[in-house]
């Protein structure tokens, strides 16, 4: 048997080392794999080591995870056939006239490019070498231009198809389609919260995104047009999500529908070689294979940390703070925001959503003010899509949030790194706001789900 201490100092000591050399600069799929295994032995026993295979196994043959590197690809073959490209120039057309259009075009594509992509990166660089100057060419305040290409990017990780989604689904148990679902319309809402608030600001001061002259405006006529080069992706969309919110196929069947789909359109846009499908492939690989890792690292982890009473600990701890249902959801939130600080969003999932989901489903959610509350079948699901829209957060929270170097790594020199903090502020808030509306009205969540999966 192994060294015996009080799950308190083991907590400490296990999430402190955890702390540490994350801080180091180290892979987080190897912190967390390592650190099982070295805890596994000094405190569990030689024997307990056996308990990681049972672990990792069922994650490696879970069917759901097939869409993983499906939409992925998906994702990397559209960005290949230049539909970010052309997607932007068609809305940049459509809003230009307004002012903060240009702002509120790079948001509205990015909505509609979740959709398509869902991958933050890949939207969040793209966006920035297409839009961020276009803005700043225009006289837009940089903060300004910024904030719009951070915050409409983190939309990829919420709107379906979500790689995030499906990671939850298979951690929680919970109906994939009916996740993807009850993402659709906190997107929407956080897309409109971003447009209203650039809208209002630009209208009260035009000096911060100034309307495109007369003379680069286009006709009707034209606009229309344009509209024809987004005809295809567009299908393609609604294609792979009405299959899935209709019942018509899995959502892993949906995802070889969109692989499929995508190489398509890549024909159409002329854009189809052996050169794009080996870059598509190979950021396939890469992405799937950290998804993979830290999967497997988080896992353990995990395992170990509940193998030691972990999960009842945290479980009384929280519960024994004496708050309220609606106070330990907001306790949980804040808690998510901290951590979004400094991990990705994967290990979060994977280390907060096994502990705090059972934590949820022994609560009444009776509903606040008056409203309606949330029935005990959908805690799991409502609690999964707030969670969605809290790790949008973890994207701009400094000091690590991805989106926030996504963007200094495509931005031109004059755009310092604590420009890109500030710019990120106001829509962190945004998101907060959009998140609380979720959590006071869970109807935003369930409404479309309950409609569909009757």
């Amino acid at each position: 048997m192994g060294l015996e201490l009080s799950i308190e100092w083991l907590s400490l000591l296990l999430f402190g080392s955890l702390g540490a050399l994350l801080l180091l600069g180290l892979p987080m799929a190897f912190c967390t794999g390592s650190l099982a295994v070295i805890f596994l032995y000094v405190f569990g026993s030689p024997q307990i080591l056996n308990m990681l295979p049972s672990r990792v196994f069922p994650f490696m043959t879970d069917y759901q995870l097939s869409a993983v590197p499906l939409f992925i690809f998906m994702a990397a073959m559209l960005e290949k056939a230049g539909i970010i490209e052309e997607l932007f120039e068609v809305v940049y057309k459509w809003l230009g006239g307004l002012k903060g259009g240009l702002a509120s075009a790079t948001v509205v594509s990015c909505t509609a490019l979740a959709a398509m992509v869902g991958v933050v990166g890949a939207t969040e660089i793209t966006m920035g070498m297409i839009a961020l100057p276009a803005m700043l060419r225009k006289q837009y305040e940089p903060k300004l231009a910024c904030g719009a290409l951070l915050s409409g990017g983190t939309l990829g990780i919420l709107i379906p198809p979500s790689v995030m989604a499906i990671v939850y689904a298979v951690v929680a148990q919970q109906s994939l389609g009916e996740l993807l679902a009850g993402s659709v319309f906190p997107g929407l809402l956080l897309s409109g919260l971003y447009v209203g608030y650039i809208t209002l600001r630009c209208y009260i001061n035009p000096a911060l995104g100034p309307a495109l002259p007369l003379e680069e405006r286009v006709s009707f006529r034209e606009k229309l047009r344009l509209l024809r080069s987004t005809i295809t992706p567009i299908l393609l969309i609604v294609l792979v999500l009405g299959v899935i919110f209709f019942g018509i196929a899995t959502p892993v069947e949906a995802a070889g529908i969109g692989t499929f789909g995508a190489l398509f359109v890549s024909a159409l846009h002329r854009r189809l070689n052996w050169v794009a499908v080996q870059e598509a492939a190979l950021a396939t690989l890469k992405a799937t294979a950290m998804v993979m890792w830290i999967f497997f690292g988080a896992t353990m982890f995990v395992g170990f940390f509940i193998v030691k009473g972990g999960q009842t600990f945290v479980a009384n701890s929280i519960l024994g703070t004496g708050l309220a249902p609606y106070g330990i959801l907001l306790l949980m939130m804040l808690i998510l925001i901290v951590l979004g600080m400094f991990l990705d969003w994967v290990g979060i999932l994977l280390l907060t959503v096994p502990i705090f989901l059972p934590i949820m489903a022994s609560l009444a959610f009776e509903g606040v003010f008056g409203l309606p509350g949330v029935p005990t079948d959908k805690v799991g699901l409502w609690y999964g899509v707030i969670f969605m829209v809290n790790m949008q957060m973890a994207f701009l929270s400094p000091p690590f949030g991805y989106s926030l170097f996504y963007l200094k790594s495509v931005a031109p020199p004059q755009i310092s790194m604590a420009m890109i903090f500030r710019a990120a502020v106001p829509f962190l808030l945004l998101q907060a706001f959009g998140l609380l509306l979720c959590i006071v009205f869970p109807q935003i969540v369930l409404w479309l789900p309950g409609l569909l999966y009757k």
